[in-house]
Formats: C-alpha cells, sequence, structure tokens
C-alpha cells in the first residue's frame, strides 16, 4: 500500500488530486498537509473526510519540525507538492510571502524527504518527489510558438520567480543527491473548488452578483486552459511512470484570451440562469505589473512518453465549471468571506 503526502491538499488543485486518487485505487493511503491559509477550505475535501484511508494534518511546510515528524510517523512513498503560494496580484503585493512558502518551504520538504529516503548508496526503491509547478516560470511568448521542457526559464512575476527558484532546487536535488523527483510545469487550470480570485470563478462570482467583470488592460492576453482533472491525470501518470530527473510539460492545447473567457461566461450566464447578466458589465482596469503576453504548452513529451492527453474540451470544460459554481453557491459565498473583498479592491483598483 503506497502513502501519499499531499501539501497543499485543501487548495484547488491539491483537493481535485485527492479526490481523484482515492476514487482511481483502493489500496493507498493520503496524508494532507495544508496550513489552511484564505485558498485551503477543508470544504474542498468534504466528499473524502470520513474515507480511512485519507488523514488531514494542519500545518505549515515550513515547519521543518512538523514535516520530519510526519515522515516519522508514516512510511512515505510519494510526496507531491502542491503547497504554495499562487496567485500572480497577491506576489506583487506580498512577494517575501511568495519566497517563504514556495522557496523555502520546498527546501524544507526536500530535506524531510531526503532525510527519510537516503541510503549510503542511493536512495530507496519505490520513493518520488513531485514538484507540482507553472508554464509561467517560462516568462511570456510572441504570437506563436509554444513552451517546451527545454524553454529557458524566464520568470517575470515575484510568483513565478519564487516558483522557478522552487524548481532549480528540486532538480539541484536531483543532480547533487540523485534524489528520486520530478517536476510537472502546467497551464491554467479551471474547474470545481478555484478560489474566486482567478479569472474564470471571479468572473462568474461577479455574474452572479452583478458586479463589475473587470478585465486587465485589452483583454488580449492569452492563456492556455486545461481542466483540473485532466491534469490530475497526468501527475499521476508522472507519479508511476515519469523518468527520474524529467520534467513534464502539462498543457490543454486550448488558447484563449482573457477577453474571450469572460464573453463566454458572460454568454452562457445570460442564455441560462439571468439575461440582465451581459456585457455591459465588462470594465477595462489598468493592467497588471509586468502582465505577461501569452502562455502555451507542448505536451508532446507527456503525451510521447506517458500517452497522456488532455480529454476535456474546453467548450465542454468551461460548462462543467459555471455549472459546478452555479450549483455551489453557498461554497462560493463561504470562500468569499473575510479579507476577500479587501485583497479585491488592492488587486483591480475598484470599490
Amino acid at each position: 500500500m503506497k502513502t501519499y503526502l499531499i501539501t497543499g491538499g485543501a487548495g484547488f488543485i491539491g483537493s481535485n488530486f485527492i479526490q481523484y486518487i482515492l476514487k482511481k485505487y483502493k489500496d493507498i493511503k493520503i496524508i494532507n498537509l495544508d496550513k489552511l491559509t484564505y485558498a485551503g477550505n477543508l470544504e474542498n475535501l468534504k466528499l473524502v473526510e470520513d474515507n480511512s484511508y485519507y488523514t488531514f494534518i494542519q500545518g505549515d511546510i515550513c515547519n521543518k519540525q512538523l514535516v520530519e515528524s510526519i515522515f516519522s510517523n508514516y512510511d512515505i512513498d510519494y510526496v507531491v507538492n502542491f503547497a504554495a503560494e499562487s496567485h500572480v496580484d497577491r506576489s506583487i503585493l506580498e512577494p517575501e510571502v511568495f519566497v517563504k512558502t514556495n522557496v523555502l518551504g520546498t527546501i524544507t520538504l526536500l530535506n524531510a524527504a531526503k532525510k527519510a529516503w537516503e541510503l549510503e548508496n542511493g536512495f530507496k526503491k519505490g520513493k518520488k518527489y513531485l514538484q507540482v509547478s507553472t508554464d509561467e516560470v517560462y516568462g511570456s511568448l510572441g504570437a506563436t510558438g509554444y513552451f517546451t521542457e527545454t524553454t529557458p526559464i524566464d520568470s517575470h512575476s515575484p510568483y513565478s520567480s519564487s516558483k522557478a527558484s522552487a524548481d532549480l532546487m528540486v532538480k539541484a536535488y536531483f543532480d547533487t543527491y540523485k534524489m528520486p523527483i520530478n517536476i510537472t510545469r502546467c497551464s491554467n487550470n479551471y474547474g470545481p473548488y478555484q478560489f474566486p480570485e482567478k479569472l474564470i470563478p471571479l468572473i462568474i462570482n461577479n455574474c452572479l452578483n452583478k458586479k463589475p467583470l473587470p478585465v486587465y488592460g485589452d483583454g488580449m492576453n492569452i492563456r492556455d486552459w486545461l481542466y483540473v482533472e485532466d491534469h490530475c491525470k497526468a501527475i499521476d501518470m508522472v507519479i508511476n511512470n515519469g523518468r527520474l530527473g524529467e520534467v513534464y510539460n502539462i498543457g490543454g492545447h486550448n488558447e484563449r484570451t482573457n477577453i474571450q473567457i469572460v464573453k463566454t461566461i458572460v454568454k452562457y450566464i445570460h442564455d441560462n440562469v439571468d439575461e440582465k447578466v451581459n456585457e455591459n458589465l465588462i470594465k477595462y482596469v489598468e493592467d497588471r505589473k509586468g502582465h505577461d503576453k501569452r502562455y502555451g504548452i507542448d505536451p508532446s513529451k507527456i503525451k510521447k512518453e506517458l500517452g497522456w492527453y488532455p480529454e476535456t474540451k474546453f467548450e465542454d470544460g468551461i460548462k462543467m465549471t459555471i455549472e459546478w459554481y452555479l450549483h455551489n453557491k453557498q461554497w462560493m459565498n463561504s470562500v468569499t468571506s473575510g479579507d476577500y473583498q479587501k485583497y479585491y479592491e488592492k488587486m483591480y483598483k475598484t470599490k
């Protein structure tokens, strides 16, 4: 029976991954370590909280004593590190928070895993540390071309730079110690349980409340969108069959401009929920500092080596996502309480 230490498992992608693998496998144990910051919510895991193979531990990945105690108390086979401060706008406001969690937290996890797994002549068999990263570490693309695993790192925001720093440390542990690791770099995820500071849930929430729909700059920045369950499948494949030391890009081949995304959501809600919701709600706001123009991933490597491909077409995934939020308004209201409005006003310079 394999035991996973999943960090940041109460967040968006982490909670989807926990649900995915508990549904797929009947012979695994999950230890979920999460600090429960504003973006981490145990309501995301209501469906599995009574599962006897699932254990939740509240704590910070920067807490060396706590992390080492987990490795002492459990025979951890896989570490999957989702734990990260992940919003670019917040990183512009508080870069030091991102360095602490994303860089120093990663080093704490690496050191604890190395200590538990290392033998005199290598590492215990069947162990792996997987770092979940982002395509943002590559910087920005022009009108053509795609990021590959050999694209040089050229991060621009405090967020992406903190993730790039963590990636380089993970790679260093493989190069220096031959520690069993993989790094995955994904495009923009969307789907259930995403905190509504990110574009898609933010626009859905504002539509439902008839609030202005903030769009940075001219709205023509392009992102590649990946349905979160497709991402979970890819991570599972890399854990089980990824070549040690390798980086795998995970992309959806679903490039859209930000304004296309906003208008798609507005149209769906106008046609199916409330005809008073329309494009008049769109409000162009001051562009984000250092806003990357375009991201696009070439996932050929993971397709060729592991047989993964994005199964969810954007047209289907966005409908499923909107419907999930429509059926989970209580969840939305819960997670947007507290300091949400304060940060919203700072990020979009609106009240």
